[in-house]
């Protein structure tokens, strides 16, 4: 199997899709053969949106076809992964996730896979996300959206991942709009501080993918080195 890792989110919306799209870009640029997976998609038909996102931050680069394994469980209505299914009266089988991250994990140099929501989300009254995620044993890098309120939201979640043994690779910020100057400078140090949690950097916000992709690579290039 070659390398993996999951992307997390200390909520949903905070920029996990963008991140997730980056770093394959990143990795694409550098001549690696990497692909994109979202094990559940809520909210759309079709094709996973998040992927389609993925896709296009990666550009020519992206990967063709895989659509089945890239994304095993759609659904329409844009709620919790459980709820979803139960309204479509289906099942969510972690055996049948974990059987396409093991088909393409042995596909490409690198698989990188988006999670819905947070580390606790559950796809049944059972089993949660990160079930799943220890079950194949993947480093988690955690998105953090940069605002008021992230600095509860941010350590709860580097909790959830060291008290159930697993690899915290680090922590990404992507800043959030209309925020104080000093909040947005002090999050990332206060959270290294507490979590003493590994920093990547914080994403600035950028009206075009050139610009977007400009800001991301010295945060790529740490990433790169935690996960050789």
């Amino acid at each position: 199997m070659h390398k993996a890792i999951f992307i997390t989110g200390t909520d949903t919306g905070v920029g996990k899709t963008i991140i997730c799209g980056l770093l394959a870009r990143h990795l694409a640029l550098k001549g690696k053969q990497v692909i994109t997976q979202k094990w559940i998609q809520t909210g759309c038909t079709g094709f996973s949106e998040d992927i389609r996102i993925h896709d296009k931050i990666i550009g020519d680069l992206a990967v063709k076809g895989y659509s089945e394994l890239r994304c095993p469980y759609l659904f329409k209505a844009a709620v919790s992964p459980h709820l979803a299914a139960r309204l479509e009266n289906r099942r969510i089988s972690p055996q049948r996730i974990k059987s396409s991250f093991k088909l393409l994990a042995c596909k490409f140099d690198y698989l990188i896979v988006e999670g819905a929501g947070g580390l606790l989300v559950p796809f049944n009254r059972n089993s949660l996300m990160i079930d799943i995620v220890r079950e194949l044993n993947l480093p988690i890098l955690l998105v953090a959206e940069n605002r008021l309120g992230a600095i509860n939201h941010t350590l709860l979640s580097i909790e959830t991942v060291l008290s159930r043994k697993l690899k915290l690779l680090g922590i990404v910020f992507n800043n959030a709009k209309y925020q104080q100057p000093l909040v947005l400078q002090d999050n990332p140090q206060i959270i290294r501080a507490v979590a003493k949690a590994r920093i990547f950097g914080t994403l600035p916000r950028a009206e075009n993918l050139p610009r977007l992709s400009e800001n991301f690579a010295p945060i790529g290039e740490k990433i790169c080195q935690a996960i050789k």
